[in-house]
């Protein structure tokens, strides 16, 4: 049977790809006819019954879905509070959400008759996801990465070249997540015949915020099951960490329509909102504009020039947000906040010896502020977070940030 959760909720794009005044695809002319041919092969896609008998069994028996719900009694006992799940998502081969995006977009490239696939990566776990992906099928795989992403994210820099692909670091700009995705762009317009580009967000160009959301929507879909079964109701307040928003808008789609349930984003703040572009926090501290062929919320100077941002989350650290965010901000259907790079890191410790769960820099920002906010719930509240990431590859940047020095902790 046809995958379900399409035609279900309260958003999705119009014709134009639009969320109210967000969204689009403004790329182009030499991109145009290989957005079009995307978008007409996953509409197909969405109601094929073959492609989602491929992408359940993948998820089943490769990815190792449905991954857990997990009551954080020690964490609830410790903040006082509401009652914190987490689902986890790090417990996914690759140790992130991103392979549940990646599977459906390689195989919808192989029906495309793509050869090559390239991908833009932050943190690592989208180009680790790609690079699995491809080397499962045989794929060429080229991975653009921040120089400066490269130096903090190592670990998983080696295991992209373990799996056979090609990391190109990228030295323009900051050498972060925004200036990956400009040269992976610049790369598939080069390379139209035989290449495919897998974006790892809900960003760019119209179909992608939404095919990658409904990709990423199986952890709300899942959220909803196992939420019920475990409480016999829905959550009242969901949180997840945002850079693009991915992880953010796999839970959160499937309870648009579930007025009573709160929805929380957290973006990084960095050093602070206040410090001068010292943080990555686009609803906060930016304001509409033009990104990677769709217009959003994003940091940006008085003559439109995009700003390099900062977080000590390497997948985080993304001058804008996804299109679909920024109309849920404006309808005011979410909420979003910021968390600094000390309350992430607390949250980060805090989990670690609270519940032997070493998490992922990116959802640490989200379990920071459930430390602030659980405390003001009622016992009968219920959050659930996305613990969308595993922390091994962030043990480099925390141990230098706590001031330890790798290999002399005796």
């Amino acid at each position: 049977m046809a995958n379900d959760l399409f035609n279900s909720f309260m958003t999705g794009p119009d014709e134009q790809g639009r969320f109210g005044d967000f969204g689009g695809r403004f790329v182009s002319e030499t991109l145009m006819p290989l957005i079009l041919s995307l978008e007409e092969e996953y509409e197909k896609a969405k109601t094929d019954d073959e492609f989602w008998a491929e992408m359940n069994d993948l998820w089943t028996h490769y990815v190792g879905r449905p991954s857990p719900l997990y009551f954080a009694e020690r964490l609830t006992d410790h903040l006082g509070g509401a009652k914190v799940y987490m689902k986890r998502d790090e417990l996914n081969h690759t140790g992130a959400h991103k392979i549940n995006n990646v599977l459906g977009q390689i195989i919808l490239a192989r029906r495309m008759g793509k050869t090559r696939i390239i991908a833009e990566t932050g943190a690592g776990q989208h180009g680790v996801a790609t690079a699995t992906v491809c080397a499962k099928f045989g794929l060429k795989c080229v991975v653009y990465m921040g120089a400066h992403d490269v130096e903090r994210q190592a670990p998983n820099v080696f295991r992209m070249r373990l799996l056979g692909a090609e990391v190109v670091p990228v030295t323009s700009g900051r050498g972060t997540l925004k200036d990956a995705m400009n040269d992976a762009l610049r790369d598939w317009v080069t390379n139209v015949r035989d290449t495919f580009y897998c974006i790892g967000t809900v960003a760019g160009p119209h179909p992608y915020p939404a095919m990658v959301r409904d990709f990423q929507a199986i952890i709300g879909k899942e959220v909803r099951e196992q939420m019920d079964a475990a409480e016999g109701r829905l959550p009242d307040t969901l949180i997840a960490a945002i850079g693009g928003g991915s992880n953010a808008m796999g839970l959160f789609y499937p309870f648009l329509d579930d007025k009573e349930v709160n929805i929380i984003g957290v973006e990084a703040g960095g050093k602070g909102v206040n410090a001068k572009m010292e943080h990555c926090a686009s609803l906060t501290g930016g304001r509409p504009g033009v990104l990677h062929g769709n217009r959003t919320y994003l940091l940006q100077d008085d003559d439109g020039q995009i700003l390099e941002g900062f977080s000590i989350s390497a997948g985080l650290d993304y001058p804008g947000i996804g299109p679909e965010h920024a109309w849920l901000h404006e309808i005011g259907r979410a909420k979003y906040v910021s968390i600094t790079d000390v309350e992430a890191l607390e949250a980060f410790q805090l989990c670690c010896t609270l519940e032997g769960i070493i998490p992922a820099l990116e959802p640490s920002h989200a379990l920071a502020h459930v430390m602030k906010l659980a405390p003001t719930l009622p016992k009968d509240h219920i959050i659930c977070m996305n613990m969308c990431g595993r922390g091994d590859k962030d043990i480099f940047t925390v141990a230098k940030a706590l001031g330890f020095e790798m290999g002399n902790f005796g």
